[in-house]
């Protein structure tokens, strides 16, 4: 079993992410590989002390990058939209 903090790697603070959390009241996150959608809410709820209602995941894959003949590849990663409940809001994103 990991700990919180081995589960959440980190924030996303992107575009898309900054209008669905002004919108629909969803934060993104960079989530370990193997970390399951319960695990996440687990891991939300107990770092940040908020109610999670859903949380969505999705694996990205690893661009292709050429360093002159050489072709290398960048590491798969999972992404998770964390659903917060009704009236919860997250703080840390406000001063960026």
């Amino acid at each position: 079993m990991k700990t919180s903090y081995e589960t959440i790697v980190g924030p996303m603070l992107t575009e898309k992410g900054t209008m669905l959390k002004e919108k629909d009241n969803k934060v993104l996150f960079r989530v370990a590989k193997k970390a399951n959608k319960i695990e996440i809410k687990k891991a939300v709820e107990e770092i940040f002390k908020v109610k999670v209602d859903s949380v969505t995941t999705m694996i990205c894959k690893g661009k292709t990058k050429r360093m002159g003949r050489y072709e290398g590849k960048r590491p798969d990663w999972k992404k998770a939209i964390v659903t917060l409940k009704e009236g919860e809001k997250l703080d840390f994103i406000e001063g960026v």
